[in-house]
């Protein structure tokens, strides 16, 4: 039963679900208030729709504001209609979806409004680990508007006419929007940590009908979403050649090479994303030291190191999958951290931040180092020390506290360059190999590359029922 409403609102619902499965919920509500004028101001469904459909069979729960009603701007009604949307998501166990086009707080209804505001954040703040909330910004979302998308575990932003912002570019002090447009798409993608994809209204609806596709519907859902119609034993060709990219490695050993990759122009120098292992969804977290195009040629390239804005994006990653129980791969690939100015005013708490977040983390988890690891970088990233129940490695791996050579100079600081060299590969042999590591069982298996695939969907399978008890407490304070 779909509303009459032809909104471009509603036309970005009946696009995004399945045909006809779309049914309106609170359609005849309107504005209470009737302050200056708004008693003869139309406000059909006071300019949000809502209401539940499905997504391949999958039940969601959407809102979609209506920017022809009043701009979308939130009033108490207005409010109260998302805030129900989301107790019946919570009964029913199902994840929201956001459609926000906004122009902000309704003026005429002042504190009526600003009431609606701190129900939508509190409705997001308890619906937070129990549903997946997904939110598309198709037009304007500023100031304390911002902070739906940002509490919401997924969030997209339209290319051309999405605009996110707390403060107007115009607002800044030295600068203006011909200068650098704060809020436009692309600078929100890149810097505000919140975005997960950057592309048209088509790209962005197909972007989340995949996404729910990949998710367990609730916290206590299953990860097995799909049939897995790929060979587990299927062999993955070339995975050590192009190794520095993560992306292709992920995509290789998923089935069908699907990876789904989440805020993907933030920090590039770590990935996170999901993809498939005979059906089940696994949470994926990568180092990466480079980036190739469509074309196969490499466009960006960083160095093997921990950023703060990396390890914030892991960790937020990794406690959005341990509160749905979605098991988490880790490729490691890193040697140290980041050496800047900026990076050392934010780095240890972000770093505090991660290794919290893995070794909080009670799902399954298994480490695959893929290249270098080295000391406390390594340590943080998923390391048996830090809980990780299984850790794979390639025969080429590197496991230590540091580079041979750069040991080598430190313990040997006024040695000849003949005796550094020798006393390098002595080091690398006892205490930098991957041999040297799997032998005091810090690594479990040493494996080709080509069999990468098979060895994890085994690995996960076996992890699928594990248990793990904890302390009592409220939570961490960290």
């Amino acid at each position: 039963m779909n509303s009459s409403n032809g909104s471009l609102a509603m036309q970005r619902i009946t696009r995004l679900v399945d045909e006809n499965s779309f049914m309106e919920i609170g359609s005849l509500v309107t504005a209470r208030s009737t302050d200056f004028n708004l008693a003869t101001t139309d406000t059909p469904s006071d300019g949000v729709i809502t209401g539940h459909g499905l997504i391949d069979g999958n039940l969601v729960f959407i809102y979609s504001q209506d920017a022809s009603v009043l701009n979308g701007t939130i009033g108490e009604m207005h409010a109260k209609k998302i805030a129900s949307v989301y107790d019946m998501a919570m009964k029913m166990g199902a994840p929201v979806i956001g459609f926000i086009d906004c122009a902000g707080i309704r003026l005429q209804e002042s504190v009526d409004a600003l009431d609606g505001f701190g129900q939508i954040y509190a409705k997001e703040v308890a619906a937070s680990g129990v549903i997946p909330q997904i939110s598309a910004i198709f037009g304007s979302c500023g100031g304390g508007l911002s902070v739906v998308p940002a509490l919401c575990d997924f969030a997209f932003i339209e290319e051309s006419k999405g605009k996110m912002f707390v403060n107007s570019p115009n607002a800044i002090d030295g600068n203006r929007v011909d200068k650098c447009d704060t809020s436009a798409a692309k600078f929100q993608g890149e810097e505000n940590g919140c975005i997960d994809a950057v592309g048209t209204e088509d790209e962005i609806l197909a972007s989340i009908r995949e996404l729910v596709g990949m998710l367990p519907l609730n916290n206590e859902g299953d990860v097995y979403t799909c049939e897995c119609e790929d060979d587990l034993n299927r062999a993955c060709e070339n995975m050590a050649v192009m190794k520095g990219d993560p992306r292709y490695v992920l995509s290789e050993v998923s089935d069908g090479h699907v990876f789904f990759e989440t805020k993907a122009s933030y920090a590039k120098d770590m990935v996170t994303g999901f993809i498939k292992l005979n059906g089940m969804t696994v949470g994926a977290v990568a180092n990466c030291t480079e980036v190739y195009d469509e074309e196969g040629k490499k466009s960006e390239e960083f160095d093997a190191v921990l950023s703060a804005k990396g390890c914030e994006k892991a960790a937020e990653f990794v406690q959005f999958c341990d509160a749905f129980e979605i098991p988490v791969l880790t490729l490691t690939n890193v040697k140290g951290f980041k050496a800047c100015m900026c990076a050392e005013k934010r780095l240890a708490k972000a770093l505090a931040h991660m290794t919290a977040a893995f070794a909080g983390a009670t799902c399954p988890k298994v480490n695959l180092i893929t290249g270098e690891a080295y000391g406390s970088a390594y340590v943080a990233m998923n390391s048996k020390s830090i809980g990780a129940d299984f850790v794979y490695a390639w025969p080429d791996a590197k496991v230590g506290m540091m580079d041979a050579e750069l040991a080598a100079k430190i313990m040997y600081a006024d040695a000849s360059a003949d005796e550094l060299s020798e006393k390098a590969k002595e080091y690398d042999a006892l205490q930098g190999s991957v041999a040297t590591a799997a032998r005091r069982g810090y690594v479990d298996l040493i494996l080709d590359p080509a069999d990468t695939r098979k060895y994890l969907v085994n690995a996960f399978e076996l992890l699928y029922t594990k248990y793990e008890g904890v302390p009592d407490k409220k939570h961490r304070t960290k």
